[in-house]
């Protein structure tokens, strides 16, 4: 299925989760804020929430510095 991540078109399997989703990326959830279809997710429901056809996710890293 075709999900959009940060505005670009990517293939995923049926039945991914964003957890999955962020495994799959490299990328740690703990570092992450997930919106999907305008809604941002509680960390603690990325494993929950399953992806379906044309959702559109934004993934924005925190980033530290000073």
């Amino acid at each position: 299925m075709t999900i959009t991540v940060n505005d670009q078109a990517r293939d995923v399997p049926e039945g991914t989760s964003v957890a999955d989703l962020l495994a799959s990326l490299g990328l740690k959830p703990q570092a992450m804020v997930v919106q999907c279809n305008g809604d941002i997710l509680e960390r603690e429901r990325y494993g929950a929430t399953v992806l379906h056809e044309n959702d559109a996710l934004e993934l924005v890293r925190f980033v530290g510095g000073g």
